[in-house]
């Protein structure tokens, strides 16, 4: 089959755009799966999502809610907005900043009991954030040390 070149483009152009369209549509069949939204506590208990969907779930450590279950492993406790709280269930090593009272995201998915099984945590932390190591440093001391690791 002898095509004029005028046809060749053409044909050529179909080609890419259905190589193109399809690359797209495999793309977002594959990310599917790994998108996760973000729902506050009030979110999870006007609209809760489905069980087992991936999810973040983000609010403040409510005070007095945090427990370690006797495998000392699985940490428990609540996550709070103002209007609701959420249960949630953690097995692994805590981030250093995180605290009750303190900011949190956690990304995993609802168990059927209505706890959230997290994955994993993110500690927020505000813009006066001061490392474990130098809260005990006077300011000349923490200053020095910062220009040492900074070189």
């Amino acid at each position: 089959m002898n095509l004029k070149p005028k046809h060749q483009r053409m044909a050529l152009l179909g080609v890419a755009l259905v190589a193109l369209v399809g690359a797209v549509l495999l793309a977002m069949w594959g990310l599917r799966s790994q998108a996760s939204y973000f729902y506050v506590p009030a979110q999870v208990e006007s609209d809760p999502p489905e069980i087992g969907q991936n999810i973040r779930l983000g609010g403040m450590v409510k005070e007095g809610s945090l427990g370690q279950a006797a495998d000392g492993v699985t940490i428990t406790f609540l996550v709070h907005d103002g209007e609701a709280q959420v249960p949630v269930r953690y097995r692994g090593i805590l981030p250093d900043l995180f605290v009750e009272g303190s900011g949190v995201t956690a990304e995993g998915r609802f168990a059927p009991d209505g706890t959230f099984d997290a994955d994993t945590l993110l500690a927020k932390h505000d813009e006066n954030y001061v490392p474990r190591e130098l809260e005990e440093m006077t300011a000349a001391q923490a200053k020095a040390t910062v220009a040492e690791t900074s070189e």
